[in-house]
């Protein structure tokens, strides 16, 4: 018992000196189940409201970076599911080879200076996740293709607010690998591995590694920490995620990854001028990787909503579609039949 105590006494110091204060927010899990099953789960926390819908977007779509004459274009290739926040940017989806991407936040995020005239181009921080769904059908594909740095990422203030966007990506596929893309001092550092099964907003990944590993020892019966500070998130998320059933079967894989997603969640309204930063959980989803299945729910509404994408049309002479949730709205089930025609809306640029 003593050798447990200062071993947990370590761990706890060591989490609360390396962690950031400024800011908790989201955390990423990937289940890797029997017959290659595989689901990704995050759950969205922010410090103010940030309304989301979901998008139905088809192959061929023509693209642009958004940072004025000196950026990317391009075309995609793959179709996907996508939750937007304020409809100015793609924080998270699903394309159709059941690549998964998300944002998740990192104060310590550092982004290489862009020049709107300069020889390498550029794109917004807001397109970033939905560059790689339309791109990739695999994490493989995406490691080789960001380790390039053929392009600068460009982040901004987010409108209306004193926050400069700051996140780290995470990408899953349909095989259970995993990559996460993060940049530090103003260099990428990629950490690709199917090892990498939870992530979450803060410190860089490579700190998380580290505290995760002094709570390894301690064993998650007798304790496990409890706030919603990310290395305590990271903790539980780990520790859940080896002590769910292992199943092939979607309704219970997609249930028990739901239920470890609300166990890391930070309760709604939870506040105090001591920590301003505290994000509350504003919307979560579960991706089904193999099925093909994308789970969203917000917190405000009672019901669970889902796309199945056998019965999505994906292909280039489809419509661009959207399922508005923003304002409240409340459906139930799957809900590819409530999604309407609708313009695309613009990333956020320069």
């Amino acid at each position: 018992m003593k050798k447990i105590l200062s071993t947990l006494a370590a761990a706890i110091m060591v989490a609360t000196v390396a962690v950031p204060q400024q800011a908790d927010a989201c955390t990423r899990l990937v289940y890797l189940g029997p017959n290659d099953t595989v689901l990704t789960g995050r759950s969205m926390d922010f410090s103010i409201d940030i309304p989301a819908n979901l998008w139905i977007f088809p192959r061929g779509m023509e693209r642009n970076g958004e940072v004025g004459p000196n950026s990317i274009t391009w075309r995609s290739k793959y179709g996907s599911v996508a939750a937007s926040s304020w409809d100015i940017a793609t924080p998270d989806g699903m394309n159709e080879k059941g690549l998964v991407a998300n944002l998740l936040w990192l104060v310590a995020s550092e982004y290489p200076e862009f020049d709107k005239n300069g020889d390498k181009p550029g794109l917004t921080i807001s397109a970033w996740a939905q560059y790689a769904l339309d791109n990739f059908a695999t994490v493989a594909e995406a490691v080789e293709f960001f380790a390039e740095e053929s392009f600068a990422i460009v982040s901004d203030f987010i409108p209306g607010t004193d926050k400069f966007t700051t996140v780290h990506l995470s990408l899953s596929d349909a095989s259970g690998d995993s990559a996460i893309f993060e940049y530090i001092g103003g260099r990428l550092e990629i950490h690709h591995s199917r090892d990498y099964q939870v992530m979450t907003n803060d410190p860089p990944f490579a700190e998380q590694l580290a505290i995760n590993q002094y709570w390894q020892s301690v064993p998650g019966q007798a304790f496990l920490p409890g706030t919603g500070k990310a290395a305590d998130r990271f903790v539980r998320a780990s520790y859940y995620l080896d002590m769910i059933p292992q199943t092939s079967d979607p309704r219970i894989a997609a249930a028990s990854v739901f239920s470890v997603v609300r166990n890391v969640s930070v309760p709604y309204g939870i506040g105090s001028p001591e920590q301003p930063h505290l994000s509350n959980t504003r919307w979560r989803v579960v991706a089904d990787q193999g099925n093909l299945i994308y789970y969203f729910e917000n917190v405000l509404t009672p019901n669970t909503v889902w796309v199945d994408f056998s019965k999505v049309d994906f292909s280039e002479r489809a419509v661009v579609k959207k399922l508005s949730l923003a304002g409240g709205e409340i459906y139930a089930g799957e809900a590819s039949g409530y999604f309407v025609a609708a313009e695309p809306f613009q990333f956020q640029g320069l």
